[in-house]
């Protein structure tokens, strides 16, 4: 316990221990300046503490801001009075402050609430009756007998007055009195014959318990006037424009008497009109503008006139003064300029915006508001509903030319003379929204499983009912490493091989997301659909027969047909292939075989000395090709080898010996395939061109050379020519001898279908045709010795 102590302590000095700030205070209203209003303590070991006065209300200058000392440790706060203070409790009973006490960074605020407490032994008189010099007042000797001539402010309640002076005749025509209510009232016997004379009363006020405050107050009795006031005109209205200077005239009243002043009673303050107090010109203080002050329109006023020695020898005038509006400014509208951003969605009737206009002339008129649309013109998508602007129809941005600026203004006009107008500026700009999604209709399409890579299957076609229409991109979600779909247009290709016989169809799925259809560019809407690939049978896997190889031996009847074997043929690849087509390509020199389908017949039908005594062998070779729609058609050879036994009378019956070799050949296949070029067009153009240049250049160069060759035959030799009329002439004869010669050299030949070798052929001569050579023989013929050939011109 006794470690424990100081630790206690030491806590005690690290922490701050702030006191809660007394919260009412009551004071009264007889303390004045430099009074301490309230004391208090913090205590605050760490740190240096403040202590503000942040506010008073109600507004006020007599408080002090808060002082703060040190003393033996802990900080005293101390609220007093400012020198300004003048406490009345009848005035403000009641203030609050708000103090801040900072102590480091703790931060305490509070309210200190103050009660000014009423005190009964400070009541003083009020009004200049309390001065030193007292009240004066002016009377005519022709008063009333008892009229109250001035009343006391009294200071409260139940306070006693009496008139303290002496009222001796034979000054005094009578005592004045005073009432309960502090009316000071004339003498019962009146002031007649007491002109010029002036009265001294001196007036106690008594508030019980002895307490009370006195004043002076001074009667002068004035004589009656020796003639009647009287004005010369009557009541009267009097309109003037608003737009008066101050200090210009309104109207001019006149009074008959002595000696007349005027004067205004009402209203009092008059702070628009004044009056000549000798000449009796009501002139404009100050600017009459309805718009700042709409009091100003209508104005009565009463206007006194009196004798100047006489001031209750007096008349009254009452007549009133309407201030009419002069349209000047035209009207001013908030806002002045409207540009809004609306989505196309907005629905119809949505508020834009309500304006609000007033005319400076005349701010209660009422005032016209007009929509007038700019562009586009005759527009009936805004609408304005008195001061309201809304929207009036569907704002569409799907259709082109839809989504647009609306320019539009608002006319504004005043009912006041000339007519004033005032046009507010609207600018609407309807942003588009991405409302709908995407969309494609599933398509089939078609591909040979032969088709190469990158081969076109069909377009993928989305249609988007937002602007700008069909702006899609296409993928395929997760990727496909068989099939792709262009990005923008859709395109579907082929990337990999195809395999009818691993699959016959193929689904892919488009997603189609849209682009560039809203304000904000991160949103899109995405759709899909599903396209259908079929894959289209091309035969590349040729038919195999098992066996591939058999042989047999029958015995036949002669006459009688019987059935050999069956060929049994299949693609392993595609077991549901079963159309084949059977012919035998070989070994059937006798056409003693033909096939039944499958099925391969012997057929025993022959007669006479022909039909073989001997057993023969036939090697058939049969061909088995696909029969089905499926291109192209591949097949294969099957090889059967037949020991054919003739039949014999010590056969008992007929019998058919069958041997299958398994072959270990392997059927080969051949596959022819054309390939072709297919240019671009403009190559073909280019080559076409080309070629028909090349052509012309070579039929240019073939004229020039054959007109040069007949430039150097048109010349020959006389011994060439000699040489070739004596060959002519030892060849006379008729024609028919010439073209029978050939034919009877040659004998009748028979094909025996074996190869023969060019060289151990018959020579032939050669007979060439000259044409006329002379007008003598019409015709000419050379004979050339067989093996030679030689042609001459003439």
């Amino acid at each position: 316990m006794v470690l424990l102590r100081p630790l206690v302590l030491l806590l005690a000095l690290v922490v701050s221990d702030l006191h809660c700030l007394p919260w009412f205070i009551n004071v009264s209203e007889s303390q004045g300046p430099g009074t301490i209003l309230q004391s208090f303590s913090f205590n605050c070991s760490s740190h240096t503490p403040t202590l503000e006065l942040l506010h008073v209300q109600p507004p006020t200058t007599f408080f002090n801001p808060p002082s703060l000392t040190r003393w033996q440790g802990i900080y005293v706060g101390k609220m007093t009075l400012s020198s300004s203070a003048r406490l009345d409790a009848l005035t403000v009973n009641h203030y609050e402050l708000q103090l801040r006490f900072t102590c480091g960074n703790h931060v305490m605020e509070g309210p200190l609430s103050v009660d000014v407490q009423r005190d009964p032994g400070r009541i003083q008189c009020a009004g200049r009756f309390a001065s030193p010099a007292g009240e004066i007042i002016q009377v005519p000797e022709t008063v009333t007998p008892g009229t109250r001539l001035y009343t006391l402010l009294l200071p409260g309640q139940g306070a006693q007055m009496s008139i303290t002076s002496a009222q001796d005749p034979p000054y005094f025509p009578g005592p004045f009195s005073i009432n309960g209510k502090g009316w000071l009232q004339a003498p019962s016997q009146g002031l007649k014959g007491q002109a010029q004379k002036v009265f001294q009363l001196q007036i106690l006020v008594t508030f019980g318990q002895g307490r009370s405050c006195c004043g002076m107050l001074t009667v002068k009795v004035l004589p009656a006037p020796s003639s009647q006031v009287s004005f010369l005109q009557q009541a009267q209205n009097i309109t003037i424009p608003e737009n008066l200077v101050p200090g210009s005239k309104v109207v001019q009243v006149q009074a008959r008497g002595f000696n007349v002043r005027y004067e205004i009673l009402s209203p009092v303050p008059c702070r628009l009109f004044s009056i000549g107090r000798v000449d009796g010109v009501v002139r404009t203080t100050s600017p009459l503008e309805l718009a700042q002050a709409p009091d100003a329109a209508v104005t009565r006023l009463r206007v006194k006139a009196f004798e100047r020695l006489w001031p209750w020898a007096s008349a009254e005038l009452d007549f009133r003064v309407d201030v009419q509006s002069v349209n000047r400014w035209p009207p001013r509208c908030t806002p002045a300029l409207l540009v809004t951003q609306i989505p196309e969605t907005t629905p119809v009737g949505t508020v834009l915006n309500t304006f609000t206009c007033t005319d400076p002339d005349s701010p209660g008129s009422t005032l016209d508001y007009q929509l007038l649309f700019h562009s586009p013109a005759g527009a009936a998508s805004l609408c304005l509903q008195d001061r309201v602007l809304e929207v009036n129809a569907t704002l569409d941005c799907d259709t082109p030319g839809a989504c647009f600026h609306h320019a539009a203004s608002i006319l504004v006009l005043d009912s006041g003379q000339p007519l004033m107008t005032t046009e507010v500026p609207v600018l609407v700009m309807v942003t588009p929204v991405n409302e709908f999604s995407p969309a494609c209709v599933p398509r089939t399409f078609r591909v040979r499983e032969d088709a190469g890579p990158h081969a076109l299957l069909g377009s993928v076609v989305g249609k988007d009912m937002d602007y700008p229409h069909d702006s899609i991109e296409y993928s395929t979600p997760g990727g496909s490493a068989t099939f792709a779909v262009d990005r923008l247009s859709g395109e579907v290709r082929l990337l990999g091989p195809l395999d009818y016989e691993l699959q016959k169809l193929h689904r892919l799925t488009v997603l189609l997301t849209d682009h560039s259809q809203d304000q904000d560019p991160t949103c899109h809407r995405s759709g899909s659909c599903t396209i259908t690939i079929e894959v289209e049978d091309v035969n590349d896997h040729a038919p195999e027969c098992e066996p591939p190889f058999q042989e047999l031996t029958i015995h036949t009847h002669l006459g009688r047909s019987m059935e050999v074997t069956r060929v049994s043929c299949q693609v392993p690849q595609e077991p549901q292939r079963l159309a084949f087509s059977y012919s035998i390509v070989g070994g059937n020199s006798r056409s003693q075989f033909s096939l039944q389908g499958a099925v391969l017949v012997h057929n025993d039908l022959m007669l006479g000395p022909s039909w073989p005594e001997q057993p023969h062998t036939y090697e058939l070779l049969i061909r088995v090709a696909d029969a089905g729609p499926s291109t192209p058609h591949l097949s294969t050879t099957a090889t059967v080898i037949v020991h054919l036994v003739p039949w014999r009378a010590s056969t008992v019956a007929t019998s058919t010996h069958r041997a299958t070799v398994t072959s270990m050949m392997t059927p080969l296949l051949v596959t022819d395939t054309e390939a072709f070029w297919q240019p671009e067009p403009w190559f073909v153009v280019v080559l076409t061109v080309t070629s028909a240049l090349l052509l012309l250049a070579l039929g240019w160069l073939l004229s020039r050379l054959l007109r040069g060759l007949a430039q150097v035959l048109q010349a020959p030799s006389k011994s060439t020519q000699a040489l070739l009329l004596n060959s002519i002439q030892g060849t006379e004869g008729s024609v028919e001898r010439f073209m029978e010669a050939p034919r009877m050299e040659t004998p009748q030949q028979h094909f025996d279908g074996r190869a023969q070798d060019p060289r151990e052929s018959r020579s032939f001569q050669t007979i060439l045709y000259l044409g006329p050579l002379s007008f003598h023989t019409p015709f000419q013929y050379l004979c050339l010795p067989p093996g030679i050939h030689y042609l001459l011109f003439p």
